[in-house]
């Protein structure tokens, strides 16, 4: 490729990074892998004559989910390999994220951990329909599908989703709300006040990768959850934070960053608690990552 292609190359893929890697991350759960997805998206656009892309988006794009499904399949062997819960890697958002509602609600641990149920396929027809606004042409190519299967694969996923979803939308003022109340339940260890926050069937899930200690499968229950949470107020500093669009909870002890908290939300009350401490997945929580659609 000539240098002046190059730059136009260049260019555009600059200008579409950070949908491409919202599109990755969506795919796969992964900072580290939504990276190493958009360098192969890189080295395979850049071999491709730009006068014959009708759409450069969309192309890429195309690409990009490509490389995702080759990733999301390895990331399935790993997984089977994890010690105790897999919990996506947390993403420090700017306030522009939480803005755009759809892309937040896509981005929510809760909405990923649904995400995650899904095959392969099934996962990149969701979002690249629901999340990016795809159409169906464009979708077949990306996966490798007819489009009338795609039409069938997008039917199945979102009736798979709509089952499994948070039940009813919660406003950011509801949410920060109901996490100012759960940082001072857990500061002053109410055990009490916890109890009226969390709902009878709430689950608290532990993420620690077999490095950070971590409970190594998930906690039920109201009062096993709120026994466990009024005791790690000692030693540690909370402090609220934008994370994957959503309001969250950042643990620190000595100084260093320990835990990340996400909260779901149903009727109310907290039904899903998603501890990270896997410190593999906390290196991207010191500054914002621009996430588009």
């Amino acid at each position: 490729m000539e240098s002046t292609e190059l730059n136009s190359a260049t260019e555009v893929f600059i200008a579409h990074r950070n949908l491409l890697f919202t599109v990755a991350y969506e795919l796969l759960g992964s900072a580290a892998d939504a990276e190493d997805a958009l360098q192969e998206t890189w080295l395979r656009w850049v071999g491709v004559d730009l006068a014959t892309v009708r759409d450069q988006r969309a192309y890429l794009v195309r690409i990009a989910t490509r490389q995702a499904l080759s990733r999301l399949r390895t990331l399935a062997r790993r997984k089977e390999s994890y010690v105790g819960p897999w919990l996506p890697e947390p993403l420090l958002t700017a306030p522009d994220v939480a803005e755009d509602v759809e892309l937040a609600d896509s981005l929510s641990m809760a909405m990923l951990l649904v995400l995650e149920t899904l095959a392969p396929t099934e996962r990149a027809v969701f979002v690249l329909r629901e999340v990016f606004g795809l159409e169906y042409d464009e979708i077949a190519e990306a996966v490798d599908k007819t489009q009338a299967a795609v039409r069938q694969i997008a039917h199945r996923a979102r009736a798979h989703v709509a089952a499994r979803r948070p039940r009813g939308a919660v406003s950011a003022a509801d949410t920060r709300h109901a996490l100012a109340a759960f940082q001072q339940a857990v500061e002053t260890g109410d055990l009490q006040q916890l109890l009226d926050l969390l709902a009878p069937d709430v689950v608290l899930l532990t993420d620690g990768g077999g490095v950070a200690r971590a409970a190594l499968a998930p906690i039920v229950g109201a009062d096993q959850v709120a026994a466990v949470l009024a005791r790690i107020a000692t030693a540690t500093v909370l402090r609220p934070a934008q994370v994957n669009g959503h309001p969250a909870l950042l643990l620190s002890r000595g100084g260093a960053l320990d835990t990340v908290t996400a909260l779901r939300i149903d009727d109310g009350l907290i039904t899903g608690l998603y501890a990270v401490r896997n410190p593999e997945k906390l290196s991207r929580l010191e500054r914002e990552i621009a996430l588009s659609r």
